[in-house]
Parts: structure tokens; sequence; C-alpha cells
């Protein structure tokens, strides 16, 4: 397993990605409140082959606003992974 980070040379970034075997099995964006959606998440989506991408937040919102994209709490998102 890895944890690394993405970012390009414009500077769009997603603040982790966990690697099984080198390839990405999901990113995380952390957020402090419950913002829109990182337009990141569609730039990445398209140019590298990470499955899902995650923003966690500690409000209470949780909405899948596309395919391969999921909103959600902090601690929702550690339950649903099984972390403690």
């Amino acid at each position: 397993m890895e944890l690394r980070f993405l970012r390009d040379l414009e500077k769009r970034e997603i603040d982790f990605v966990v690697l099984k075997n080198k390839q990405p099995i999901f990113a995380v964006e952390c957020k402090t409140g419950e913002k829109r959606v990182s337009e990141h998440f569609n730039y990445f989506k398209t140019r590298t082959s990470i499955p899902i991408f995650y923003q966690v937040h500690l409000g209470q919102s949780d909405y899948s606003p596309q395919e391969g994209i999921r909103v959600l709490p902090f601690s929702k998102f550690c339950h649903e992974l099984s972390l403690p």
C-alpha cells in the first residue's frame, strides 16, 4: 500500500491517492466544511485510472454528484472503509 498526493504543473491537486500494488484504488480531498465539489476531480478523473474520488468533510451531507465521485462526512468515510 502507498499513500501519495497528486498535483500537475498547473497546481491542480488531490490531497491523497491510495495505491495498492502500484494501482490507484481511490483518491480523497479533505475539506473542513460542506463546500462545492472540487473541480479537480473531473480533471483528474478523465486523465487517470483512479476509480473513485471522495471529498470528505466535517458536515452532514452525503451525496454522489456523478458516477465515481462521492461527497460524505469524514466519520462516515471512516466507518464505510472500516477505519478506526
